[in-house]
């Protein structure tokens, strides 16, 4: 073995030695069926080619990876299939930013094949990092079957999921209101859509302007508008006062007295030739401002229902970058939004029409991608009817084919479920799958576009063909396919099923789906998971997996959400390697950011990595990350805690070492692991102990508690063996000692060190299969790896509970004896003696002398005493129980007039505690009221208390003799 713990050695080689063993591939039957243990199979979360991965995706890794090792260890067949997200706008616009920033162009200076062609390689580029950093991550995928959302068998299945969908009426074509991102030039779903909260008149900068140029928000404009053929005006306000170039109408109560007399009357639009109907409507709120309201249907949500209803005109005046269109009149036409904003308030003043501006609270909709403000636009777009699905998937969740954890989760799941609104599916990209779907056009006749019954979808171009046919009934055509592609997460609701291969019914489909878990961020929980349960149940007839688990999500140490221009963002791969502080702040230059961004960046990382990123190596990452999964929403992430766990992998690393000097080169394994009854107390106690660690690390994986877990397995090596056991045993070793005894603990030793590095493994892979390979097999063991060793489980064999109980008491007395050692600054020579009043514990401490000795650093001899006369002078003393007492030799070491105020105080303390405890005994009716277990525990703490206040005096009494001699 190497002569100390070096991470990056020791992970060097194991991975691609695993997956050259085909280890990573699901373990079947000799005839190929799924094993009779069960199947576990879990579909990665397909991170985006965007950018490489961050210290979120390394929770990813960490959680599943370690279910999937602990699953393939309990026998079962497991498949963890890797893969990757095209994500439509987020990587067309990273390439579209690096290609502006290298070359001074757009995808249209470029044209739609070539621009693709950038993205495939910058996809191939990411794609390959990606695969690399799962790999240093010690994901145990089966790369023989990663998947791409658009490779070719991936693409199919997006196909015929559209072309179904059109078919059973699911999805259908219709002229709506989108939110569209003016700077990424496409429709968004609500989802990706952030509700930015405003308490008054806020300035702020917008993508696409000048930074140095703020516009007003938070404030609400009223003006007004004359009616026709008097000089009547009527009042109306918006937070938009721009979108007045787009209203067809106002709308008032119809019983509200103040504008009864305007029924069928037009107000006039100040700059535009458009008269504006005065309509009744029971949805205005008559105490809202005025009463009155501009309506403008094709520019504002509510509005558009009012258009709908009343059959208003709906004019849109926005073109697609963001600048208004002829609609708007001749003296905004061309005009960017936000400066027409505030021209039309120069206006209206200029014309007597505008009459004040009050801050206002409000919300307004950023886009999440890009951070523009969002605008509702009339698009004719494709869009899936959500509520019959929604309603399958309520019903499924809630007859127990779907669990969601944490339960909060839960709530949520329900609660969006049931107020699921049509998902727009179209975006006007070129990176990502163009929609299946294609316009007739008739010849000789005018055709509605926006009319989905004009449209044809087909498979492929030659399916289109006939149903174009069927519909131009004999006349001659031309068809032109849809622009638009679909949105990224339209795939990516097909996942679990298209990485097997659906539609075609292939063996992987059959034997690995459904899946059984997904276990995600929670903040996708809606954007992913909800639609691969929609298009789960509706295409397969089954959920596509039957547990979610959505773990935290990850902010620095100062609970903030991790942020490039922050400079917070971690890559896993510089917490395994570790990186200076200058090497930071150089990765920030790869990126986007501007000049101005990095500096700040750079600031950021001075603050929280002053010396740059330690090296942690991978197992102590994944080990913290697991630890850090303890049920809530955030994880506060510590660079700190994660080098506390590469010591602990070191404090592995060494004990192992050590442990192993103890294993003679005569020594063999036994063909069994199981006790032979010959054991020592001390060996007992702690196969006792490994196997409450296993059991509670089993249940505590099924409950997905990592903390728990992790907290179980730390434990068991940290305090149990490390601390108790390897020291405990060294007696034992001793060449002095019979073979049949030394034997005995070298089994135990190996029996513990083979099974507590398995319960590690799913936790920290490499440096497991490190240590593991060094120990020799059992003799009928020809398992070549630990990651397809068997689990330890809970054994009967295992169980020694009474010897667990009388160690425990030993080490009670050892960490007391240590303790009062410690309070007397005592290092060498300790002369321990413990008194108990019962024979069976005076037994018990007799036998165990020598191990107490080797546990108390610096004690040279242990002394058992019946008879509390028999305690020489001069001794500090602590109570372990009712009936024993340990105490310490501290004559001419310590300050006696010190001691004697020692004992004066706590025998103060005893008094009180004792005086509690009768007065609750002491109560009418006690014996009647109080359950028998309260009772005796109560008893227990009377004792306790008795003997140490009687301890307490004695030692007292004792010191100030000492001190008057």
């Amino acid at each position: 073995m190497a002569s100390g713990y070096n991470p990056i050695a020791v992970e060097s080689a194991w991975y691609d030695w695993w997956e050259a063993q085909g280890f990573f591939k699901p373990q079947t039957t000799e005839n190929g069926d799924t094993k009779p243990e069960g199947v576990f199979v879990i579909p990665m979360p397909p991170p985006n080619v965007t950018g490489s991965l961050h210290i979120g995706h390394a929770l990813t890794i960490a959680i599943q990876d370690c279910l999937i090792r602990w699953n393939r260890m309990l026998g079962k067949t497991t498949l963890f299939v890797p893969g990757f997200d095209h994500a439509g706008i987020s990587t067309q616009s990273v390439v579209e930013k690096r290609l502006y920033k290298a070359e001074g162009k757009t995808r249209h200076d470029l044209g739609r094949e070539v621009f693709l062609g950038k993205v495939m390689e910058w996809k191939n580029d990411y794609q390959a990092r990606i695969t690399d950093q799962l790999r240093r991550l010690g994901g145990s995928c089966d790369w023989d079957r990663v998947a791409f959302t658009m490779s070719p068998s991936l693409s199919k299945a997006v196909t015929e999921t559209f072309c179904r969908l059109h078919e059973d009426g699911i999805i259908y074509r219709a002229n709506r209101l989108v939110n569209w991102c003016v700077q990424l030039n496409t429709t968004l779903s609500n989802l990706e859509v952030d509700q930015k909260q405003l308490l008054g008149r806020t300035l702020l900068n917008v993508p696409g302007y000048d930074p140095k140029e703020k516009f007003e928000f938070g404030v609400i404009t009223s003006f007004a508008y004359h009616i026709e053929g008097s000089d009547e005006r009527i009042i109306v306000a918006t937070t938009r006062p721009e979108t007045m170039l787009g209203d067809t109408a106002i709308a008032v109560h119809q019983d509200d007295d103040r504008y009864k007399h305007l029924h069928g009357k037009f107000a006039i639009h100040p700059f535009l030739n458009r008269r504006l109907p005065i309509i009744f409507d029971e949805h205005v709120d008559k105490e809202f401002g005025t009463g009155a309201v501009k309506i403008t249907p094709a520019h504002d949500p509510n509005d558009y229902e009012v258009g709908v209803r009343h059959g208003l005109d709906f004019i849109n005046i926005l073109n697609d970058d963001g600048t208004f269109n002829d609609n708007a009149g001749e003296q905004f036409k061309g005009m960017k939004r936000f400066h027409a904003r505030r021209e039309v308030i120069k206006k209206l003043t200029e014309l007597g029409l505008f009459v004040e501006t009050k801050d206002n609270s409000m919300q307004i909709p950023i886009c999440s991608k890009s951070g523009d403000i969002i605008e509702p636009v009339l698009k004719p777009q494709w869009w899936v009817n959500c509520q019959p699905l929604a309603a399958e998937a309520i019903k499924r969740t809630r007859a127990g084919e779907l669990s969601i954890g944490p339960k909060q989760s839960e709530a949520d799941w329900y609660r969006w479920l049931e107020n699921i609104q049509d998902w727009c599916i179209s975006r006007q990209l070129w990176w990502g799958h163009r929609c299946p779907a294609y316009f007739v056009q008739i010849e000789g006749e005018d055709i509605d576009r926006n009319d989905g019954k004009n449209w044809v979808v087909g498979r492929s171009v030659e399916e289109a063909t006939e149903r174009a046919k069927i519909l131009a009934n004999g006349k001659n055509f031309t068809l032109e396919q849809d622009e638009d592609v679909l949105d990224t997460w339209f795939s990516s609701g097909l996942w679990p099923f298209s990485i097997l291969g659906w539609p075609e019914k292939t063996v992987d489909f059959s034997q690995y789906y459904p899946a059984s878990i997904l276990e995600t961020g929670w903040d996708i929980l809606f954007f992913w998971v909800a639609r691969m349960v929609l298009m789960g149940i509706y295409l397969t007839g089954q959920m596509p997996f039957s547990e979610v688990l959505c773990h935290a999500m990850i902010r620095d140490a100062h609970g903030r959400k991790m942020s490039k221009s922050l400079g917070n963002v971690i890559d896993p791969i510089d917490v395994i390697h570790g990186l200076p502080l200058e090497q930071l702040h150089q990765k920030l230059y790869e990126g986007n950011l501007d000049e101005k961004e990095i500096l700040k960046a750079i600031a950021g990382q001075k603050k929280d990595f002053p010396k740059g990123i330690p090296e942690c190596g991978t197992d102590g990452l994944r080990f913290a990350l697991c630890a850090y999964s303890g049920g809530g929403r955030d994880i506060n992430l510590e660079i700190l805690r994660v080098e506390g766990y590469r010591k602990f992998c070191n404090k592995i690393f060494n004990a192992t070492k050590f442990a192993m000097l103890k294993l003679d080169d005569g020594f063999s394994p036994e063909t069994s692991a199981k006790p032979t009854g010959n054991e020592s107390l001390v060996e007992r106690w702690i196969l006792h102990k490994l196997n409450i660690a296993a059991t509670q690390i089993n249940a505590q994986l099924q409950e997905r508690n990592f903390m728990a877990a992790t907290t179980s397995a730390h434990n068991f090596w940290l305090y149990e063996l490390c601390d108790v056991y390897i020291e405990a045993m060294k007696p034992l070793t001793d060449a002095s000692v019979p073979l049949q005894t030394r034997r005995s603990a070298q089994q135990t030793l190996y029996t513990c060190l083979d099974h507590g590095l398995r319960l590690l493994h799913p936790f920290m892979p490499f440096v497991t299969e490190e240590l593991w390979q060094r120990l020799p097999r059992r003799p009928t063991d020809p398992t070549p790896s630990i990651m397809i060793a068997s689990y330890p489980i809970n054994d009967p064999d295992f169980i020694s509970s009474e010897e667990e109980k009388d160690f425990d008491t030993v080490l009670s007395a050892v960490r007391a004896a240590r303790s009062l050692a410690a309070s007397y600054n005592l290092q060498s020579n300790i002369q321990l003696f413990v008194h108990s009043q019962t024979g069976k514990e005076i037994d018990l401490f007799r036998l165990q002398t020598q191990a107490m000795i080797t546990l108390i650093k610096g004690c040279s001899a242990v002394n058992v005493i019946e008879d509390v006369k028999a305690l020489p002078p001069g001794c500090g003393s602590a109570v372990i129980s009712s009936t024993i007492t340990v105490h310490v030799l501290v004559k001419g070491l310590v300050d006696l007039d010190a001691e004697i105020a020692k004992c004066d105080k706590k025998l103060t303390l005893a008094r009180l505690n004792l005086e509690k405890i009768m007065k609750i005994i002491s109560q009418p009716d006690y014996a009647e009221t109080v359950p028998s277990v309260v009772q005796i525990t109560n008893d227990e703490k009377r004792k306790t208390f008795e003997t140490e206040c009687t301890t307490l005096e004695q030692s007292r009494e004792m010191f100030a003799k000492l001190a008057n001699s």
